[in-house]
């Protein structure tokens, strides 16, 4: 065993690491890398479940087994907080999704020339690499997504095009929203082929992009997603979160949290996920810059008759300024990977006392959360949520008071 190391960690893109900071693909915490650069596997390394691991760029924690993998997804939160010199009153347990959870999911499917006939790839994009892996089986896509791959690749194969396509798949209220990009019909035969196939696979709505936005080709009827009780309209390719379950966890802490709040904003409120989750006495602003998620939410709080007004606003370029936060009792947000630097500012100097952040990016979240935190607000309670099954990628729900 002379020379053999020990893999200490997960490092934030999935390699195992030892002491000496040598990182190692493919191993966990607990394995041994020998002298000959062979593991000998430890404790928390499990068979990926998947034959296409290692290859497919779907996944790229299936060796981990799910001890290590909440540690993984805790260490990512707990450690950015750390990192800006914040540690939580309360660390509540890490949520994790479960296999065969995920209800959207973007697919890359390609047309192959072989001989007198076309064939396709249909999958994730490999590790590290634009190739295209055709997938046979997946463990993290909900069924319904998956039963799609195989007629897809046959459609691909006719009416696909060599230099690939993207395919975002989403699961809604009246079944599967199909969407694909970079596809070129050409005459009457090929446009009635995409109609059969829509109609055939039962589809709730299929989606064409030819270089001009996305056109819905096929829509029996107006098609939602219910968010805590309330359909709301989907407008293709808008934001919805990866799992149910995970969507159902942060509303639930987003709620608890508010209590007592009269009168709450929710910031980048998307389709309003969290603002329609409060309770039906409190009155929601849902402010989101995308028209057609704002229109969608506004349209759902309408008919429904909840106390949710839905507002038209480029958070990035126009922030709510201190004396718009005089109005309410306390701010939810959920922005984008990058943050909200110039929100979260405006938030620190109003007189705001209670204040939610969900992220999906721990880094900027803990940039965001050491402004609030030099402002006088505490961190109260951290939830790390892994609704990505093994994939690197984390969220977080954070509630600060001051």
């Amino acid at each position: 065993m002379s020379g053999s190391e020990i893999i200490l960690r997960i490092a934030a893109k999935g390699d195992g690491v030892t002491a000496s900071g040598a990182h190692h693909k493919g191993t966990v915490t607990g394995d041994t890398v020998l002298a000959d650069s062979t593991i000998e596997r430890g404790q928390h390394y499990q068979t990926p479940p998947c034959k296409h691991f290692i290859d497919c760029g779907g996944c790229v924690l299936q060796h981990v087994d799910d001890a290590e993998l909440l540690n993984f997804v805790t260490e990512r939160v707990v450690n950015a907080a750390e990192g800006q010199g914040i540690a939580p009153k309360t660390l509540l347990p890490t949520h994790l999704s479960r296999p065969k959870s995920r209800r959207r999911a973007t697919l890359h499917g390609m047309r192959n020339k072989r001989g007198k006939h076309s064939e396709a790839v249909l999958g994730f994009k490999q590790t590290g690499s634009h190739n295209i892996v055709d997938i046979t089986e997946c463990h993290i896509m909900r069924p319904e997504l998956f039963a799609l791959v195989a007629p897809l690749r046959k459609f691909i194969a006719k009416h696909g095009n060599r230099r690939g396509m993207d395919i975002d798949l989403a699961l809604t209220d009246q079944g599967v929203d199909c969407s694909i990009k970079n596809i070129e019909l050409d005459g009457l035969e090929a446009t009635e082929a995409v109609l059969d196939f829509a109609r055939d696979e039962g589809l709730a709505r299929l989606s064409l992009d030819m270089g001009y936005g996305a056109e819905a080709m096929w829509e029996p009827e107006p098609i939602t997603v219910t968010l805590s009780g309330i359909a709301v309209p989907f407008p293709t390719g808008t934001f919805l979160q990866a799992t149910h379950d995970a969507q159902e966890q942060l509303a639930s802490d987003a709620v608890q949290m508010l209590f007592g709040a009269n009168r709450v904003v929710d910031l980048f409120a998307g389709l309003g996920t969290f603002a329609f989750a409060l309770p039906k006495d409190t009155e929601a602003v849902a402010v989101e810059a995308a028209r057609d998620a704002h229109l969608a939410c506004k349209s759902a709080a309408a008919r429904s008759l909840r106390n949710v007004t839905a507002m038209h606003r480029d958070l990035f370029r126009n922030p709510l300024q201190v004396d718009d936060l005089k109005e309410f009792d306390a701010v939810l947000l959920d922005p984008p990977r990058a943050g909200a630097r110039e929100q979260v500012a405006k938030i620190a100097d109003s007189d705001i006392k209670r204040v939610v952040y969900i992220s999906c990016n721990p880094a900027s979240w803990a940039r965001d959360a050491k402004r609030l935190v030099d402002a006088g607000f505490r961190l109260e309670q951290l939830r790390p949520v892994g609704q990505f099954r093994w994939s690197t990628h984390v969220e977080l729900f954070s509630y600060f008071t001051r």
